[in-house]
């Protein structure tokens, strides 16, 4: 089995005693409301998704993985996870603070340090530009003034609406073995399937034993498909075209960022904490608009030869009516006028009008559950 990132599996989970003893404490410490995104990021840290972060990051790691891609320890890390904060909530934490989520509290945080920083520096280091088009730079310029660096426990997980399929970095390796998977190829995906996800994922499991299919489920953006959608989609790519002994699927509760190059770095390393050997990393991973090329997000694996994960690459694939099946441009001779590109947009546009995709573009069972849905998008 595939070492965690940095060498060991982070969990900081209370047990019962431990919980007892922090909540007892409650009311004496400050305490913070923290969004679901955040909630998120509080217990993939807890469940070593994250590892080897034990805590949002303190001031020498945030400045290092700002200017390096790379925590102070020279462990790659391209996303700073952070806690930010008020000036005035600032002044009332000291050596500790609990963490509440809809009113309950989900985390301890033993305090380290707290900082300011350049929310300019943050933004363009972590999406390379300012424009407030981009997501990512819009959220960054309304962050709090203060970050808060600090190890957390986890008190109380996050509910999820999909439980069957929420597992922790500890279950998918024991499933990976239980399975006899020694390699494992990991897939992340934010969307319903169509043939040329479907493609993808099964040339790559060819060269694995075990394919694990892991959607971001999470705050995502507009016209995006909603999360129950993906997972119904999947479920009946699964029930179809699938084989239960060498796929299976799990989600990932975390917020998309859109960062495409550094956010590829980022989603590989969580697969390698999952348990997966190889990863997926197609056309434009993780971007938004035109704001990365094509393949920026694979030519930055280059910069980390250490990372310890093989990145499977793959250009764009397209449906060949003359060559009958998917292809892509370095196996299919023939002109523009016969080939249909998996255009997200085009498939999105057919489902906005009622309209099944044709079967050369998603497979009838997946196109019939998305249409089930009366408006599938976010």
């Amino acid at each position: 089995m595939i070492a965690p990132h940095g060498g060991r599996l982070i969990e900081r989970i209370a047990d019962r005693k431990e919980k007892e003893e922090l909540v007892s404490l409650l009311g004496k410490y400050p305490e913070i409301e923290i969004s679901r995104e955040l909630a998120f990021e509080v217990e993939n840290i807890a469940i070593g998704l994250f590892s080897p972060l034990e805590g949002f990051l303190g001031k020498e790691d945030f400045h290092s993985v700002l200017k390096r891609g790379r925590l102070a320890s020279d462990i790659p890390w391209t996303i700073p996870i952070v806690l930010d904060v008020d000036k005035e909530k600032a002044q009332e934490i000291g050596e500790g603070l609990f963490l509440l989520y809809e009113g309950k509290p989900i985390a301890w945080m033993e305090v380290q340090e707290k900082f300011t920083y350049d929310k300019d520096e943050m933004a363009y280091s972590v999406y390379g530009t300012l424009s407030e088009e981009h997501p990512g730079v819009v959220k960054v310029k309304s962050m709090k003034d203060i970050l808060v660096g600090g190890k957390i426990t986890l008190l109380n997980h996050v509910s999820s609406p999909f439980p069957k399929y929420k597992l922790t970095p500890k279950e998918t390796r024991v499933l990976f073995e239980t399975k006899g998977w020694r390699r494992v190829v990991g897939f992340q995906t934010r969307n319903v399937p169509h043939l040329g996800h479907e493609y993808i994922q099964k040339t790559a499991l060819t060269f694995v034993d075990g394919l694990f299919i892991n959607p971001v489920i999470g705050k995502k953006k507009k016209g995006d498909f909603k999360d129950e959608v993906i997972i119904k989609a999947y479920e009946a790519l699964f029930k179809y075209y699938y084989l239960p002994e060498t796929a299976t699927m799990a989600i990932l509760q975390m917020e998309m960022r859109y960062a495409g190059p550094r956010e590829a770095i980022h989603h590989a390393i969580i697969r390698k904490n999952y348990g997966c050997t190889h990863f997926i990393v197609g056309r434009d991973h993780a971007g938004v608009g035109n704001f990365y090329s094509p393949y920026a997000a694979q030519e930055i694996f280059d910069d980390y030869p250490d990372l310890g994960i093989i990145p499977l690459f793959f250009r764009s694939f397209f449906y060949c009516k003359k060559c009958g099946g998917v292809v892509n441009e370095k196996v299919c001779p023939h002109e523009e006028e016969h080939r249909i590109s998996f255009s997200g947009t085009k498939i999105r546009a057919l489902l906005m009008e009622g309209k099944i995709p044709p079967a050369e573009l998603m497979r009838p069972e997946v196109a019939k559950v998305i249409t089930e849905f009366n408006n599938p998008f976010v």
